[in-house]
């Protein structure tokens, strides 16, 4: 770094010359050229092309190195102790090993992908590896993004400055692939982790994963591009990310997403969030404390407006803001949302404090009054990644939890898996067998009619006690999925049931809240014809499930006795 560069950052002060390194616009020197420090969303990155970049280009990678043994003679990988010196020289030769540029890390294994003297700035991050469902190169199938945690360490601290599941981190939640194109994260088709924030560090930077599943992470490649430099400024600040999660949110206390004393900018938030009950979670507001404030003084109008959409959350994908993954609302529904600070960073000098609100609308029987408001507060299960840049070390103390205890805990009270009833379940006309649903792991009950007329299949369950619960049919929508009519002992349950999807996606049907008397009940479908794009009348069955209601169901008991029959009741 040029002592002109770091007389302009003394100049301009840190918020105007540092903001622009640490969230990528631009970068080093370019960003104080002839014209003046750039502010965030100005000239931009092309425009700081045009300009001198001090330092000099570097990588670290998995890239195959002479003398290494990552596979045994015939390619296995279960091979014991192996070589790896990360400062030899690339293999590069003509040899097919030449080509192993990837590694696999055990259950319960750290692999370090980066460990550099300083001073430097990383600038992109590229990881990739296989999905978790069983592949050829790994026939039991592979650890989750959601399993395993990425961390990042500055000038040899033990407290880490990043640690997140790499999943989380990439605005990716629950365990689900789903693309992401942002300009600080991509994730291109799924599978390929990208991310451009710029990460400065003055003595040493050390990136690691962690695998916390019980099977492999297999074939992880990564490229790291980082830019050596003379030395930086000393108010340049570090880059932090940092989970957190409530399973679910704590009653009377608005989510904690951030909290940390220094001196900083807060630059984005991932926020994923499970639905446990009827209707919609995204009323709370987001309120904010900048410096010790006793009072928020930035306080938003709702989650799903802090998130920069409308009238609800849907899928979408932007530069600074997006929703990656949205299943359905209600109780186990899925939503998970970023939000970049890029152009619009919030800089704190003493310290800063992220909450959220966990309001929104209820169901009446969750609901004191037995009404059906906007405004209650609901007991939802949150998570969340924090992205903030700060000088010195954070004091938020929280850190990221195990695999297990991350994992969200089953819903279900009662499962009947509908592949258990291949040789039992009654049926009309046509085949009934078991299918792999791949690639969505499990098995299902294939239900295939030669016709309409006639088509039916049932599935029977038991409840063993009087509780409230949420009925729920857990399937496959393929492209030759037929429509279907559900009746719950010989009452029929809501609208005909879709089986219709191209390409195939697992779905879950949301059928009756109920609090059913101890006994046998049967689950009867029957063929309603087709949707007009659908090349068949089957429909695929993964399980019949009844899922728990929050406590305060039971507690308040507004529909015990009520007769579900008369009035079949689904809360939405």
């Amino acid at each position: 770094m040029t002592k002109r560069l770091k007389r302009r950052g003394r100049k301009a002060g840190p918020i105007l010359s540092w903001t622009v390194l640490v969230l990528g616009l631009t970068f080093g020197a370019a960003a104080c050229g002839d014209d003046g420090p750039q502010t965030p969303g100005g000239d931009g990155s092309l425009g700081a092309l045009a300009r001198p970049i001090e330092g000099r280009a570097m990588r670290a990678t998995s890239a195959m190195r002479v003398g290494e043994l990552r596979r045994g003679p015939n390619g296995e990988r279960d091979i014991g102790p192996r070589r790896y010196d990360p400062k030899a020289d690339f293999k590069g030769d003509g040899e097919v090993q030449s080509n192993w540029d990837n590694f696999n890390v055990p259950p319960g294994g750290t692999h370090v992908l980066m460990d550099e003297a300083g001073p430097g700035v990383i600038t992109h991050i590229w990881i990739t590896f296989l999905g978790p469902e069983p592949h050829a190169w790994a026939p039991r199938g592979s650890a989750g993004h959601g399993e395993i945690v990425l961390r990042m360490f500055w000038d040899g601290r033990e407290r880490p400055a990043v640690e997140s599941p790499l999943g989380d981190f990439f605005a990716n939640g629950f365990g689900e692939r789903r693309e992401v194109i942002s300009l600080p994260v991509v994730v291109e088709d799924a599978d390929s982790y990208n991310c451009f924030w710029r990460m400065p560090f003055r003595q040493s930077a050390r990136v690691e994963v962690e695998n916390q599943s019980d099977k492999p992470l297999s074939l992880l490649y990564f490229n790291i591009d980082w830019i050596k430099l003379d030395d930086l400024p000393r108010d340049t600040p570090y880059f932090h990310a940092q989970y957190r999660q409530e399973h679910p949110v704590e009653k009377g206390r608005d989510y904690l997403a951030l909290e940390t004393s220094g001196k900083g900018h807060y630059v984005g938030t991932f926020l994923a969030v499970r639905m446990r009950s009827p209707a919609w979670f995204g009323e709370g507001d987001e309120k904010i404390y900048i410096d010790g404030e006793t009072k928020p003084s930035i306080w938003g109008t709702g989650t799903e407006d802090y998130f920069l959409s409308a009238w609800g959350l849907k899928t979408a994908g932007t530069p600074y803001f997006g929703v990656p993954f949205f299943d359905f609302r209600g109780i186990g529904g899925r939503t998970s949302s970023y939000r970049w600070h890029v152009a619009d960073p919030m800089p704190f000098e003493k310290s800063i404090k992220v909450t959220f609100e966990h309001m929104g609308w209820i169901s009446p029987d969750e609901n004191p009054e037995y009404k059906s408001t906007s405004w209650n507060e609901r007991e939802d299960d949150f998570a969340s990644v924090a992205f903030w840049y700060q000088t010195g070390g954070p004091t938020f103390a929280e850190r990221a939890p195990g695999a297990a205890e991350r994992r969200l805990r089953d819903l279900s009270r009662i499962t009947v898996r509908a592949a258990d009833h291949a040789a039992t379940a009654r049926r009309g006309r046509g085949s009934l067998a078991k299918r792999t649903s791949d690639p969505f792991g499990g098995e299902d009950l294939v239900y295939e009619p030669d016709q309409a007329a006639g088509a039916w299949v049932e599935i029977p369950f038991e409840v063993e006690a009087k509780e409230p619960l949420h009925l729920v049919l857990r399937g496959t929508r393929t492209g030759d999925g037929g429509l279907y009519q559900a009746y719950l002992d010989g009452v029929k349950i809501g609208p005909p049931l879709d089986f219709y999807a191209d390409p195939a996606a697992r779905h879950e049907f949301q059928l009756l809240d109920f609090w059913p008397e101890p006994g046998t009940y049967t689950l009867r479908l029957e063929n309603a014809g087709r949707n007009p794009r659908s090349s068949g009348l089957a429909c695929a069955l993964e399980s019949v499930r009844l899922l728990e209601r929050r406590p305060r169901v039971a507690a308040y008991g507004h529909d015990k006795d009520k007769d579900w029959r008369k009035t079949p009741t689904l809360y939405r």
